[in-house]
């Protein structure tokens, strides 16, 4: 299974937890960006990671959202 993040701007607060966790999957500017990718498990503790849950989990072949 490949997990997608998708990071909602506006709830976006730029705390950076998540290129903490994950730097080369994120990068934080005005708001978190996607720019990369990696396993599945670090996918979700960065999402995890984000103090404004900002960042949605989806299961790239179903579209299903699996976090928050």
């Amino acid at each position: 299974m490949t997990l997608v993040p998708v990071v909602d701007p506006l709830a976006c607060s730029a705390h950076g937890d998540c290129a903490v966790v994950a730097p080369e999957i994120f990068r934080v500017d005005d708001t978190a960006v996607v720019v990369g990718s990696g396993p599945s498990d670090l996918v979700m503790a960065a999402a995890e990671a984000c103090p404004a849950v900002a960042i949605a989990v989806v299961d790239e072949a179903t579209g299903r959202q699996l976090y928050p």
